[in-house]
C-alpha cells in the first residue's frame, strides 16, 4: 500500500522524511523549522557561518553573523532538533564577496543575494543535505513551488511584498526538484503569527535590511577594505562628453543613481553610463536612463523554448514591476524587448522571465545584463 504524499510533495509518512532546514537565525527559517517539526518530520536545522563578523557587522540587520548564529542554536534548542553550523568562510568569499567587489570595479551593480543562493547555498548545502541522506532542503524563502509530474516549477510567492523569487531564477532544475518553500502560500503576518503560538524567541525579531557582509548599506567600505587601489580620481562627464566634475572612484556610483553626483545643473542628474575602462562616468537627466532592449549572458532557462515565444514579463531588479516583453535567444545570450521604458537599468543586475497560468507568475529563467 503507498503512503499518501505529505506536506512537502513526498511519498512518505512524516516521520519517516528527513528534511534539512537552512535557520539563518531569522524569523521566517525558524518558523519553517517550527512548523516541520510540529509536523513530524525528522529535522535538521542547518545554519552557514559565511563570514568573520566584526563588532560592526554583529551589531546590524544582518543574517548569517554571530548573534544570527546563537538565535538559530536557541530556536533548536527550543523545537528539540539536531543543529549544525557550517563554516563556509572561504567558499563564500571566493563565491560571493570576490565577485561583488570586482562587479563594482567594472562598473557593475551586482546582486550577492544570488551569487550566494547560486554557490554556497543551492550548491554546497544542496549537496551537504543529499550526503546525509535528506529526502529535501527547505528554506524560509518567500518563493512559491509547484510539483507535478516530479518536476517542480518556480512562482512568485502570493506575498508579493515578501516574494524573492527575483533572486532565485538561476537555481537548477535538479536543485528545484529537491528544494521546499513552504512560506511561499503564506503572507509575513502569518509567519510571525506562527513564530508566537511556537513561542520561538525570534518571533518579534526585525528583518535582514542589509547585504550580510555590509555593514549598515555602506558598500563601498568593503571595496575598500579588499581594493583600496580601486578608488581612483577620474571625470564626471555630460552626454556631449564635457567634463563638468572629478569623481573619487566609480564604485561610489551606479547607473540611475541621483544622490552624490555633486555636480549640479539647472535639471536633477542622474549616472547614466559607467565606463571602467577609462575611469569616467556620464551623468545627464533622466529621459536619458530610459531603455527599451537588454542584451543578457549567462542564460539559465526553467522552461522549454516555446514557452519564450507565448506572453512573457520581465523583471529589471528587485523592486521593479513586471514589464510586458518579447525575447530572442542567441546560444548563451539573449535580447529583451521591452514594451514600454524603462529607467535606470544596469549591468550587474538580473532580468527574470516570467508568464503568467492559473497559478500565477511562473518563474522561466532569466540571465545577467551587460553592456549592449
Amino acid at each position: 500500500m503507498k503512503n499518501k504524499i505529505n506536506s512537502i510533495g513526498i511519498e512518505k509518512e512524516p516521520k519517516d522524511t528527513k528534511v534539512v532546514v537552512a535557520m539563518s537565525g531569522g524569523v521566517d527559517s525558524s518558523t519553517v523549522a517550527g512548523m516541520m517539526k510540529k509536523e513530524g518530520f525528522k529535522v535538521i536545522g542547518v545554519t552557514l557561518k559565511l563570514y568573520d563578523d566584526s563588532q560592526q557587522t554583529a551589531k546590524s540587520k544582518q543574517c548569517c553573523a554571530g548573534q544570527d548564529i546563537m538565535d538559530a542554536k536557541r530556536v533548536a534548542d527550543k523545537l528539540d532538533i539536531e543543529h549544525k553550523i557550517l563554516y563556509y568562510q572561504s567558499k563564500f568569499k571566493k563565491g560571493v564577496i570576490d565577485n561583488f567587489v570586482e562587479s563594482y570595479l567594472a562598473g557593475e551593480t551586482p546582486i550577492p543575494c544570488v551569487q550566494c543562493n547560486q554557490t554556497v547555498k543551492f550548491k554546497d548545502l544542496f549537496e551537504e543535505s543529499k550526503n546525509i541522506g535528506a529526502d529535501a532542503l527547505i528554506t524560509g524563502h518567500y518563493v512559491k513551488s509547484i510539483t507535478e509530474n516530479n518536476q517542480t516549477d518556480l512562482y512568485r510567492a502570493i506575498d508579493e511584498n515578501r516574494d524573492q523569487s527575483y533572486f532565485l531564477f538561476n537555481t537548477t532544475r535538479d536543485q528545484l526538484n529537491y528544494l521546499r518553500f513552504p512560506l511561499g502560500r503564506m503572507m509575513k503576518s502569518e509567519t510571525r503569527e506562527i513564530a508566537k503560538k511556537l513561542d520561538l524567541n525570534v518571533a518579534e525579531k526585525p528583518d535582514s535590511q542589509d547585504i550580510c557582509f555590509v555593514p549598515n548599506g555602506d558598500y563601498s567600505s568593503v571595496i575598500k577594505k579588499y581594493k583600496p587601489e580601486s578608488y581612483k580620481k577620474g571625470n564626471i562627464k555630460n552626454i556631449n562628453g564635457k567634463v563638468i566634475g572629478v569623481h573619487e572612484g566609480i564604485v561610489n556610483f551606479t547607473i540611475g543613481q541621483r544622490r552624490g553626483i555633486k555636480v549640479s545643473d539647472k535639471e536633477p542628474l542622474y549616472v547614466i553610463e559607467i565606463n571602467a575602462e577609462k575611469n569616467e562616468i556620464t551623468v545627464g537627466q533622466k529621459k536619458y536612463l530610459a531603455q527599451k532592449k537588454i542584451k543578457l549572458k549567462n542564460l539559465n532557462l526553467l522552461c522549454d523554448l516555446d514557452e519564450l515565444n507565448k506572453e512573457i514579463f520581465v523583471k529589471v531588479r528587485s523592486t521593479g514591476k513586471l514589464i510586458k516583453s518579447t525575447i530572442e535567444l542567441d546560444k548563451n545570450i539573449a535580447f529583451v524587448n521591452l514594451l514600454e521604458d524603462e529607467h535606470g537599468i544596469s549591468p550587474g543586475q538580473a532580468c527574470v522571465f516570467y508568464s503568467k497560468n492559473i497559478n500565477g507568475y511562473k518563474v522561466l529563467g532569466g540571465g545577467w545584463i551587460t553592456k549592449n
